[in-house]
């Protein structure tokens, strides 16, 4: 328990205490959209990596190499809260996540959501999320990075269990022609979800499969590539299986 205090006290701070920092930030995009960007993505970062200190979170990370220096749709397996600041803290480029949009309400986090490209997806409503889905698109075209969790929920089943992945997202490849990252992980919902309170100090896998460009694929294939994507991070995940 003492590990989930901290971060809950940690959090708070942080929530409260950036606020000056959020008002800098929205004055400095008025100047400089690109630094004030930048400097948003590190702040947020640096916070992550703070929790992930705190939570005692060790990751061995395989093939970051993969990633190319362009704008990208990360797509990846979701089994925690974690599996956000696990990668988000890893990206060197502007990168949005599309979250519910349950997540519009929590204010200072909803503001800081909003300076990093975060978009807010209602899945109730199917022309609300096609809307997001085009500004996606047109941040990817605009330079910015998407990660997206294409099972629409954290699974809560098996460990190396997947839901049906949700194809809509990956019209944000398709339509661009970006290149699809899979990012295959294991062992994230040890860290808070299994046990739930309490926050144990433990091991995780993050893959970084090779990029998908959806424009080299054979027809079938591109017309089926939410299936094609899903099926190289559950062969991912079962082969990292033992290394947790």
């Amino acid at each position: 328990m003492i590990r989930f205090i901290c971060i809950v006290i940690f959090l708070i701070l942080f929530l409260t205490l950036t606020i000056p920092i959020l008002i800098v930030e929205w004055i400095l995009h008025k100047f400089n959209p690109y630094a004030c960007d930048i400097s948003s993505l590190r702040i947020v970062q640096w916070g992550f990596k703070v929790i992930l200190r705190i939570a005692g979170t060790k990751a061995t990370v395989i093939g970051e190499e993969n990633i190319p220096d362009e704008p990208v749709l990360y797509i990846g397996n979701h089994r925690s809260y974690f599996d956000i600041l696990l990668t988000y803290s890893r990206c060197r480029r502007l990168t949005g996540y599309i979250a519910k949009k349950e997540m519009e309400r929590y204010l200072t986090l909803t503001s800081w959501m909003k300076r990093v490209h975060c978009l807010f997806l209602d899945r109730k409503n199917p022309k609300e999320g096609l809307k997001t889905i085009l500004q996606a698109i047109d941040d990817i075209k605009n330079g910015i990075s998407i990660c997206v969790f294409p099972e629409g929920t954290r699974n809560s089943g098996e460990e190396l269990s997947m839901l049906p992945f949700r194809d809509g997202a990956l019209k944000i490849a398709t339509k661009t022609g970006c290149a699809i990252i899979p990012v295959s992980m294991n062992n994230t919902a040890e860290i808070f979800e299994n046990h739930f309170p309490k926050v144990k100090k433990t091991h995780v896998v993050i893959e970084y499969g090779k990029p998908i460009y959806p424009d080299e694929l054979d027809k079938d294939t591109k017309k089926h590539i939410g299936d094609y994507v899903e099926n190289v991070i559950r062969e991912t995940i079962h082969k990292n299986a033992e290394l947790v």
